[in-house]
């Protein structure tokens, strides 16, 4: 048993480094005085110790929240420093595909460029967040190497920082929807009530997709070109650009719609807005799509939760 000044040590650490202006030239030789509170360091046993584990971290990671906004935050400001429009260069690049695309796409799928455009606008800024997460969750621990190789920090906090990171990129490219609605006269119906759980289970989905890809990907550092490759072309697959009534009527469409699970997350957020009503088809895929990710997830990360750090 080893007694630790605090969970983390990151405050007495920094008192150390940086003393306050009074004890600049003054000799620290007290040692704090350690907390009531044991750590207990030993190795996982069995199956129910790592999960025990796993759990605790995500517990540590939720009294953390305030650390993994600012990090998001922080990481937003440093990837624009310098930049005249900040995030909002993200919004516009977006504007423009959909201006240039919408009208191109909407004469080669014969479709009413009323109805095809707030389609495409909210399917892209869709699969735009659900591409980043992607792509960033699989480095999600490699990029945090020094962090994590300096300081004991739960592995889950580093996840959640890639979520709420690109749920701010996301909500700067909401403002495309509002806009292409409001030209387009496009009313959401009453079911658009339905995207706030659907949203909360994207981010679910999107916490559990990074600690399994970041696992993974750290690990056998090939993987994230293939995860890539695989998003690129599910991209042409599922109804993001084309329409799930092109297909309706063939025997592929069942393939390509119903067990995708790329189109029930989709369906469960654009459906609602784009005038649909609840559709309790895309939300049993969706959620059940979810409990089998978050199963495999929760199984591999509480297994190799331990070597992460040796990995990356």
């Amino acid at each position: 048993m080893v007694e630790a000044p605090d969970p983390f040590g990151y405050r007495d650490a920094m008192n150390m480094i940086a003393p306050g202006k009074g004890n600049a030239g003054v000799e620290i030789s007290h040692t704090a005085a350690p907390s009531k509170r044991p750590i207990v360091i030993t190795g996982a046993r069995g199956w129910q110790a790592q999960f025990a584990n796993a759990v605790e971290d995500m517990r540590e990671t939720a009294q953390l929240w305030r650390l993994a906004w600012t990090l998001s935050w922080l990481d937003i400001r440093l990837r624009y420093r310098g930049s005249l429009l900040g995030p909002f260069w993200l919004t516009l690049s977006t504007a423009v595909m959909i201006g240039a695309m919408g009208f191109l796409y909407a004469r080669l799928f014969h479709t009413d460029l009323h109805v095809y455009l707030p389609f495409l606008s909210t399917s892209l800024v869709l699969w735009s967040a659900l591409s980043g997460l992607t792509g960033d969750g699989c480095t999600c621990f490699t990029q945090s190497e020094s962090m994590l190789r300096a300081m004991r920090m739960p592995l889950c906090l580093h996840a959640a920082r890639v979520v709420i990171r690109n749920f701010l990129i996301f909500l700067h490219n909401t403002p495309v929807i509002i806009v292409v609605f409001w030209l387009m006269h496009t009313v959401p119906s009453l079911a658009a009530l339905t995207m706030v759980p659907a949203l909360m289970l994207w981010m679910a989905d999107a916490f559990f997709v990074c600690l399994l890809l970041g696992v993974i990907c750290a690990r056998f550092r090939d993987i994230p070109p293939i995860i890539g490759s695989i998003i690129q072309i599910a991209f042409y697959v599922s109804p993001v650009i084309w329409s799930p009534a092109i297909l309706a009527h063939r025997g592929i469409g069942t393939v390509l719609i119903t067990w995708n699970p790329f189109f029930a997350l989709l369906d469960i957020i654009r459906g609602p807005l784009l005038g649909g009503s609840f559709t309790p088809s895309s939300w049993g895929v969706a959620l059940g799509y979810s409990a089998i990710l978050i199963m495999v997830s929760m199984v591999i990360f509480s297994r190799a939760r331990a070597r992460v750090t040796y990995w990356v």
